[in-house]
């Protein structure tokens, strides 16, 4: 076979193949590479030796069994055992479950997450977003500070075990995404800067100097990580990639990276026959992160919408510490304003930057499905100081108000692991560092920010613990439990809701109509069904005119709830969410209104 790597910066290289020395020789075709063919069966060992130094694990690398500082491991992914066709699944009317294949289950790999996706089949989902699978240190953590952008961390169960689990979740419908990092690498076992400029000092970000995109040797780089990425999607059949913190991507090119990406995963689309696509994670509130290439934007395929969450959190919860403060403030009118248009900073002053962000999405041309819409993330629940999720605050009722809103708003809904069930297990910071000097500069940063805002250090989860790996595995005795048991059945009932009802899934803003009460009650439209929340400790009422009064049904009632009277009256228990089919269908000047003794207002056309 033929071993190739691009080090531009050496004199001479050396394939270090199972114990034994093969000089490589300059491509004269492509500069900086060199190659050198050698016999090698899967699974045999290498490495790179630069002017003579120790050898280093290839850039390239499918698989490092031993870890992020070991050698290289032959891997042919053609000869991976795929049992089952796959069509594809697209993104549009899709549902997505993020998922860590750590915490998953306790034994923490793809075989035994694999063993679990029946439940995820009947939940309904149709998309699993796996968390990164990179190498990173040790055996445990989130992902995020791997090293090896084209391998699969050994522990999970390397790269025959990410592809058996692909393909048992093909084998229930299921489509798989697969977060990638592209913006930084892990400070351990980082060796790409000893093989040529993958880094530059041009631009900095929050780890340090950026990812070469845009300076001298750029041009190696951006195929170094755009040919990672149609890897994961071509040799594991994945049927998308989310794009971690693509506003950390710094590019002044004249064709961003994002756009490059974007198009040469339309183009694997085509060559495959099924479709592809890319979300990226971006706190810009930039349009341009989906808008279509030819149109200026990058084309990415969809975006993570953090406004719709801290709009939807702050409402439940009540807080209004930090980047909630301008959402909180607001009420339930930040919600109102995402659902109706995406973004809730569209240019508007945002108290946490100090200055005016984002900017408004063109909702005539932008489909509403092109955003992610979700009430928990591993982000947003994982950098709490102690990892706490919404159950640990919430009742049943106001979890069911969440699942509602998300699950029946224009967005494309997505879930974090056992929210469906409201776990009652935390999802902690945790890593396994090997380097003490790192692991302990870990544990005082981690201690240190949450003391700043009034944390006690003794309270902070020790992030190399490994108890704190375990408190965040999931628990799955809970699900046949109450009150677990019952809102693993409303969540179902949504899901297959939003299957069974075209108009759940209408991509365009001009199904959606809205409005919201004083006392935090809100009301919002899809096609002819109205979801009615009442979040609060006591009875609200709905009030339907005609002709949406005609006929008006209860599909869906986390609490028993009568179909309205005859005046048109809808009674809303407390901390309850209604969904309700109107015989008027879209809005109207007679649609249903929300009161109370001391409010009322209409839906809004």
């Amino acid at each position: 076979m033929l071993f190739e790597v691009w080090a531009p910066r050496a004199a001479q290289v050396g394939l270090q193949l199972e114990g034994h020395t093969h000089p490589m020789e300059r491509d004269p075709a492509r500069e900086g590479w060199w190659r050198a063919a050698a016999e090698a069966a899967p699974g045999a060992r290498y490495g790179f030796a630069l002017d003579g130094g120790a050898p280093l694990p290839d850039p390239r690398s499918r698989r490092r069994p031993d870890g992020p500082e070991g050698l290289s491991a032959v891997v042919d992914p053609a000869g991976f055992s795929w049992r089952r066709e796959w069509r594809g699944r697209a993104l549009p009317g899709a549902v997505l479950y993020e998922l860590h294949i750590g915490t998953f289950t306790r034994e923490g790999t793809f075989d035994a997450a694999a063993e679990r996706l029946p439940h995820l089949a009947e939940l309904g989902v149709t998309h699993i977003e796996l968390m990164p699978v990179c190498p990173f240190p040790g055996t445990h953590g989130w992902g995020y500070d791997g090293v090896a952008p084209w391998a699969v961390h050994e522990p999970y169960g390397g790269p025959e075990g990410l592809a058996r689990f692909v393909d048992a979740a093909h084998g229930h419908g299921l489509g798989v995404v697969l977060d990638v990092v592209h913006n930084h690498l892990g400070p351990s076992g980082n060796h790409l800067p000893q093989f040529g400029p993958y880094f530059t000092d041009t631009h900095h970000t929050p780890w340090g100097a950026a990812v070469n995109l845009d300076a001298p040797g750029s041009d190696e780089v951006r195929a170094y990580f755009l040919g990672s990425a149609l890897a994961w999607l071509r040799d594991y059949r994945l049927d998308g990639l989310r794009l971690d913190a693509v506003h950390a991507l710094r590019d002044t090119r004249a064709r961003h990276f994002l756009a490059e990406l974007s198009a040469a995963v339309d183009a694997l689309a085509v060559e495959v026959g099924r479709p592809l696509f890319l979300i990226g994670e971006s706190d810009l509130n930039d349009p341009h992160t989906t808008a279509p290439r030819e149109a200026g934007g990058h084309g990415l395929h969809a975006q993570w919408n953090d406004d719709f969450h801290h709009a939807l959190h702050t409402l439940l919860t009540g807080e209004r510490q930090g980047y909630y403060a301008d959402f909180a403030e607001q009420g339930p009118h930040a919600l109102m304003k995402t659902l109706l248009g995406g973004f809730f900073h569209d240019g508007t002053y945002s108290s946490f930057r100090g200055r005016t962000h984002g900017a408004p999405l063109n909702t005539l041309a932008t489909p509403s499905y092109r955003l992610l819409g979700y009430a928990q993330t591993h982000d947003q629940i994982g950098n709490r100081a102690t990892g706490d999720r919404l159950s640990a605050r919430l009742s049943p009722g106001l979890l069911a108000c969440a699942a509602a809103v998300v699950l029946c708003s224009p967005f494309t809904p997505m879930l974090f692991m056992g929210e469906e069930w409201g776990a009652g297990t935390p999802w902690q910071y945790f890593t396994d560092h090997q380097d003490p000097e790192l692991a302990e500069a870990v544990r005082r940063g981690r201690r240190r920010e949450f003391a700043a805002h009034g944390w006690a250090e003794e309270d902070i989860p020790d992030p190399q613990d490994p108890a704190t790996r375990l408190r965040s595995c999931l628990d799955w005795s809970e699900p046949d439990r109450e009150p677990h048991a019952e809102l693993l059945g409303w969540y179902r009932r949504l899901i297959a809701l939003r299957r069974a009802e075209p108009a759940l899934a209408d991509p365009w803003w001009s199904a959606t109509g809205l409005s919201v009460a004083a006392d935090g009650c809100l009301g919002f439209r899809r096609g002819p069904l109205y979801v009615l929340v009442n979040p609060r400790d006591r009875p609200a009422q709905a009030r339907l005119g005609a002709p949406a009064a005609d006929g008006a049904e209860v599909v869906a009632a986390w609490r028993p709830t009568d179909r309205p009277a005859a005046d048109g009256t809808l009674r809303l228990p407390p901390e309850t969410a209604v969904v309700l089919r109107c015989g008027g269908g879209r809005a109207g000047p007679d649609q249903p209104s929300l009161g109370s003794s001391r409010s009322e207002i209409e839906l809004m056309q």
